[in-house]
């Protein structure tokens, strides 16, 4: 393993800057420490410049580029000074230059709650003008202050520090280091050797000193006794639509605006009070043994245990408790007003004595420790710290729980494969709780540092192959089923659309096998079955369903396995079996649209080996006749959008763009006709799919030019040039020039009698 330490460098190559004053400024390297790092000015010959950015190390892992913490960042960034004195009944806050950002502040009385406000509140109370750059206010006597800045994804630090008891002035000073793009301008200070560089503004400016006169970084002389990030930060009253980068400088632009009372009455839109943000009163049920614990945590099937272990800190069931108060309060948010089982996604148990045992024999030597346990008291992962390092991992929006879920996965279909006395049912839970994973980027990066205080997650190693003929088995058991086994559908549905076990567990994308054709064989004989279950089914609380139709399913995954490739085959190779599935479909008489417009999409790419197709027009002639001609097209257009299945795209995408389709697909389908003469035989068919389409998208230029070409070619002379005139006449600038000089020129054949 090497380390390396890496820079990277932006030259802006012909950019000058303009300096107030040029005298004394020299060309070489100059340096940046007062916005959170180590930035690099090198002005270079030929009045170019170049900034560097300093980072950290980085790992290489296999085909993995591991970017480290650099050991020097500095993870608090509130510089904190205090005076003192004894008479003091308040204290003094002076704010440095809190500009715009999402700054909050708290103060705590011993281990009472903490009571935060954001500090632009408390600037529009006292400084409503907005006339001074620094903030002054006073606070009452407390034992500790929390400092908080919440940036624009969300992410907070927070920030505890203990305050002298004398203390009577805290002068606060918040470090950003974040840089955003400047509109650069400069000036050089000759007094102090100092080159500045800001927007045109000229606020907030980068300072830089020349590499050989740079003096040592300032390091904040008071540090906080504990230091968290958390993402989605918030505290009892918080507002939940605030924390935004900027957005009280927004509200207070909006506010400031003039309105127009004589267009739009003010009392036509009057404006409610806030509603206070509401919280489900939720509370955990901590049980008394471990084993309680492990039962209460195997009846949901969403949740896993935590197990805290730290038998030697005296403070620990105080903060124990404290956490749980806190996750409590958070998880009653998210629930927001009535219980939720989405959000109730772990349990917690503090080990005591009694314990020791099961620890030893599971091999957790460690204390502290924090574990987590899935239902059947498997450990998943261990963290060789205490909860209040870990606590941030515990929530419901992080990554760990999906991390969780992933490797509890692997770990059931390991034992259920090995267990040669597993029934169907452990089989089909298996691999439906595999299928089921959320799919989010996981880098997998493992913990190499013995040291470590990150959580280390079970890997469980599985044989894909042993898997798949499992799998196999267990469809072949199942196609004689009289009822349809819902979760063996949702397995199914999930693998065949390249979602499910397979794309989980061993991250590979495949094209359809004989076992997903078997499969589907399953689906197609339950789907009544499967339709009629649906809706029960995807409401089965705590458990996340989504089941569409079955029709609907199967014939998305035959359109997804058109682009599907794997070891150097495509899907290409499965379209007489394709192509048998929709002929299933449509003969039972449950072709929706969504089977038929992946069919016709299907068709339309093939050829029959005389070139024509054939096949593909016959089909289409069929459903054009049954579904679509006859009087009222557009009634009967409504009628098929009313009926569209829940997961189909266009009843998302809405009715126009369902017409849009129709009126394509018919001018696609009689365009074939008018570019192969194979496929002659279909001309009068292709001329009433023409004129529907103009139905239904009147004055198309293309579709004028289609039905004015197949008139042609039906004889019908004079009515094709007076159609091709209409072409011509509503050819508009979205028309490519090409293809509107190609009209231009039929016409011209047409009217000439060359073409």
């Amino acid at each position: 393993m090497r380390n390396f330490i890496w820079s990277l460098s932006l030259l802006f190559a012909g950019i000058s800057i303009s300096f107030a004053q040029t005298n004394g400024i020299e060309k070489g390297t100059y340096l940046s420490t007062n916005k959170g790092g180590k930035i690099k000015l090198n002005l270079l010959d030929d009045n170019k410049y170049e900034l560097v950015f300093y980072s950290g190390g980085y790992e290489i892992k296999g085909d993995s580029l591991v970017f480290l913490k650099s050991k020097n960042t500095v993870d608090n960034r509130f510089d904190l000074s205090f005076a003192k004195d004894k008479k003091a009944k308040k204290i003094k806050i002076k704010f440095l230059n809190p500009s715009y950002y999402s700054f909050y502040i708290g103060t705590q009385k011993g281990t009472e709650a903490v009571q935060y406000q954001r500090l632009s509140d408390i600037k529009t109370k006292v400084d409503p003008e907005y006339i001074k750059t620094d903030l002054d206010f006073e606070i009452e006597k407390t034992d500790f202050l929390y400092l908080v800045y919440e940036d624009y994804n969300g992410k907070s630090d927070v920030n505890k520090y203990a305050l002298p008891k004398d203390v009577s002035e805290i002068t606060i000073n918040y470090d950003l280091a974040v840089l955003n793009d400047l509109n650069l301008a400069g000036s050089f200070d000759k007094n102090t050797k100092e080159l500045k560089i800001s927007d045109q503004a000229g606020k907030d400016p980068l300072v830089f000193v020349n590499e050989k006169d740079e003096k040592p970084a300032k390091a904040p002389t008071v540090v906080p006794i504990e230091t968290q990030s958390v993402t989605n930060w918030t505290y009892p009253g918080k507002d939940p639509d605030y924390g935004s980068y900027g957005s009280a400088v927004v509200d207070s632009i909006y506010n400031s605006l003039p309105v127009d009372t004589t267009a739009v009455p003010a009392a036509a839109y009057p404006l409610d009070p806030p509603a206070s943000y509401s919280k489900y009163d939720f509370k955990l049920k901590i049980e008394g043994n471990l084993k309680k614990a492990i039962e209460s945590t195997k009846t949901a099937s969403n949740k896993f245990l935590v197990v805290v272990v730290d038998s030697k800190n005296k403070t620990t069931k105080e903060t124990f408790d404290a956490f749980i108060k806190e996750q409590e309060t958070q998880t009653g948010y998210n629930m927001y007003d009535s219980y939720n089982a989405l959000y109730d996604t772990y349990n917690y148990y503090l080990a005591g004595a009694d314990d020791k045992k099961w620890l030893k024999n599971n091999k957790i030597i460690n204390d502290p420790s924090v574990l987590v346990l899935n239902g059947n008291g498997d450990v998943l992962a261990v963290a060789k710290s205490d909860l209040t390092t870990q606590q941030y991992q515990f929530s419901y929006y992080g990554d760990f729980y999906r991390k969780l879920q992933k490797a509890n996965a692997f770990l059931s279909i390991d034992k259920v494969l090995k267990n040669k006395k597993a029934s169907e049912a452990d089989l089909i839970n298996a691999f439906n709780k595999a299928a089921l994973l959320e799919i989010f980027y996981d880098s997998d990066y493992s913990v190499s540092d013995p040291n470590s205080t990150d959580f280390v997650i079970t890997k469980t190693a599985l044989d894909q192959k042993e898997a798949a003929q499992t799998w196999k088995k267990l469809i072949e058991a199942h196609q004689k089923d009289k009822a349809v086994n819902m979760y063996l559908a949702e397995t199914i549905i999930k693998e065949i659309k390249n979602q499910g076990f397979t794309k989980q567990l061993f991250n590979q994308e495949r094209i359809l096998n004989d076992t997903d054709f078997l499969a589907i064989d399953y689906l197609l004989k339950h789907s009544d079955d499967i339709e009629n279950n649906k809706v029960a089914f995807n409401n089965n609380a705590p458990e996340v369903h989504n089941i569409g139709s079955a029709v609907s399913e199967i014939s998305n995954a035959l359109q997804q396995n058109l682009y599907a490739s794997q070891d150097g085959l495509t899907g290409e190779m499965n379209k007489e079996k394709i192509n048998s599935v929709y002929k299933k479909i449509i003969a039972s008489g449950k072709g929706n649209f969504d089977a038929y417009r992946n069919y016709f999409y299907y068709l339309s790419q093939l050829e029959d080996q005389d070139g024509s197709n054939t096949t593909y027009l016959k089909e289409f002639s069929s459903y054009f006749d049954n579904t679509l001609a006859g009087p009222s097209p557009i009634e009967k257009l409504d009628a098929i959008f009313g009926g569209l299945d829940s997961s189909s795209s266009y009843s998302y995408d809405g009715w126009s763009s369902f017409k849009l389709y129709h009126s394509d697909i018919c001018n696609n389908a009689a365009w074939a006709v008018v570019l192969k003469p194979q496929n002659s035989n279909f001309i009068k068919n292709a001329v009433k799919w023409s004129e529907y389409s103009l139905v239904i998208s009147k004055n198309n230029p293309y579709y004028l030019d289609t039905l004015a070409q197949l008139y042609y070619k039906d004889g019908q002379t004079q009515k094709a040039i007076e159609t091709q005139v209409l072409a011509v006449k509503f050819i508009t600038s979205d028309v490519d020039e090409e293809t509107a000089n190609q009209m231009k020129e039929v016409l011209t054949k047409m009217s000439n009698g060359t073409y």
